[in-house]
């Protein structure tokens, strides 16, 4: 699970340690530079292994930049020689910041693509072997967006990202159907999360009522929950989508119907 010391990432950890997971999670654990709001620290991700240990699961930690392949194939080599196995990969470490597409620096449109769609492909070509190897399929789910399917004004950096990680998932269920490994996207509206609710998000959506209006759920909710995301990334992981791959699920309370 990466991402996972608070937000979307903790609650997905947590979920499938109830379902009877044992868990590796891993995040950056510091702020990045262009990025306009404080990213979870090691302190939450420590917390984040200690929920998982009270659903009495195993729990591995680790503080992991998912643009940093070697640290990622580490982290697969320390979870299969400590959990024995591994069946499921949870690709959702994911940023964001906010500029018309002619204005974003260099910078920002880097960090974005890089930790969003960059660090999904870096995560599952360290994962994608440990499974192959385990020789019983597996599953592997992408934290995409609405923004998967949609552009998204101020947020084209990220829309690009999110975009490109629906392609890389539909090309990687093609490459692993034959060895039972299945692979999906969920795609969230607005979550309260930190992501969702930060001060520069909030200010952009008050700068441009369209794209508020793009962004407004249809059902009668402001915003979507962790734990609604997460009941669907359970769902994609276990036998009872075992004939489901190469899908993107939204889980946005009927924003794309905007």
């Amino acid at each position: 699970m990466t991402g996972a010391a608070r937000g979307q990432g903790r609650a997905h950890a947590v979920a499938l340690a109830r379902a009877g997971a044992d868990v590796a999670v891993c995040d950056l654990g510091r702020t990045l530079p262009t990025v306009p709001y404080a990213l979870g620290s090691v302190a939450e991700l420590g917390e984040t292994a200690a929920l998982v240990q009270a659903e009495g699961r195993r729990c591995i930690s680790s503080v992991v930049d998912v643009r940093d392949a070697g640290a990622l194939a580490e982290l697969v080599e320390e979870t299969v020689a400590e959990l024995g196995r591994l069946d499921i990969l949870v690709a959702n470490a994911g940023v964001i910041s906010y500029g018309t597409a002619w204005e974003l620096s260099e910078a920002q449109w880097d960090e974005v693509v890089d930790v969003n769609l960059t660090g999904v492909w870096k995560s599952c070509r360290a994962a994608v072997p440990a499974m192959l190897a385990g020789g019983e399929g597996g599953a592997i789910v992408i934290t995409a967006s609405t923004a998967s399917v949609k552009g998204l004004a101020g947020m084209s950096h990220y829309a690009a990202a999110k975009h490109g990680c629906v392609g890389l998932a539909r090309s990687l269920a093609l490459e692993l159907a034959p060895h039972r490994i299945r692979v999906n996207c969920v795609a969230p509206g607005g979550v309260r999360t930190p992501m969702g609710t930060n001060t520069a998000m909030q200010q952009l959506l008050e700068q441009d009522p369209a794209l508020a209006a793009s962004l407004t759920a249809a059902l009668p909710v402001d915003l979507v929950e962790p734990e609604d995301v997460s009941a669907a990334v359970v769902w994609l992981c276990s036998d009872a989508a075992r004939q489901v791959t190469g899908t993107v699920l939204p889980l946005d309370a009927g924003t794309l119907l905007r």
